[in-house]
């Protein structure tokens, strides 16, 4: 299924709010998903000690190895992230350093599907049709685009991809987009 990004801030902060529940694990993925352009396969990955320093604050910057790429990735942590790190974090004292860090609530490593099914039903709740677990991908590709002012070959690099129609497409820039672009101006 095609998932799309989520183009509205006010969207973004409703899906926020509606993940608000519980130690705030699903609160810190989707941000930490819309923030880091992560895929994934590699967010799921993440242990504690991946976000922690050795005297256990959270990380300026975390390093990790792209599941899909090989490619390694170095990610500064934004205030969102860290906020979202530190509320979770303190709700789930005494973990070691080698325990994933989205936990299931049967204690194992949180999985692809249970992801899915947290992301789409939030989107569901708030009126988003189309939200899945790559919609965090997309969304920050989406907003970095429109952040720097159609800045593609940024959106490019930050995402890995090959090239830019791969990226345009991926965002969610179509020919429909671009064409309302001519026919609204009027200059």
């Amino acid at each position: 299924m095609e998932v799309d990004p989520i183009r509205d801030l006010g969207k973004i902060a409703e899906m926020k709010e509606a993940l608000k529940s519980g130690d705030g694990r699903d609160e810190l993925l989707f941000v930490m998903g819309i923030n880091t352009a992560l895929r994934i396969g590699d967010l799921l990955s993440l242990r504690v000690g991946d976000v922690l320093d050795e005297e256990g604050r959270i990380s300026e910057i975390i390093s990790l190895k792209e599941r899909k790429t090989g490619k390694t990735k170095r990610l500064p942590l934004n205030a969102a992230v860290k906020k979202a790190l530190s509320g979770y974090l303190a709700k789930r004292r005494g973990c070691g350093f080698s325990e994933p860090l989205f936990l299931s609530r049967k204690g194992g490593a949180l999985s692809r599907f249970q992801a899915w099914r947290i992301f789409k039903m939030a989107g569901e709740a708030i009126g988003l049709c189309g939200i899945g677990t790559h919609s965090l991908r997309k969304t920050f590709g989406y907003q970095v685009y429109k952040k720097t002012a159609g800045n593609l070959g940024l959106v490019q690099k930050l995402m890995n991809h090959s090239t830019s129609r791969v990226t345009l497409r991926y965002i969610g820039i179509d020919r429909e987009m671009m064409d309302s672009v001519y026919l609204d101006l009027n200059l």
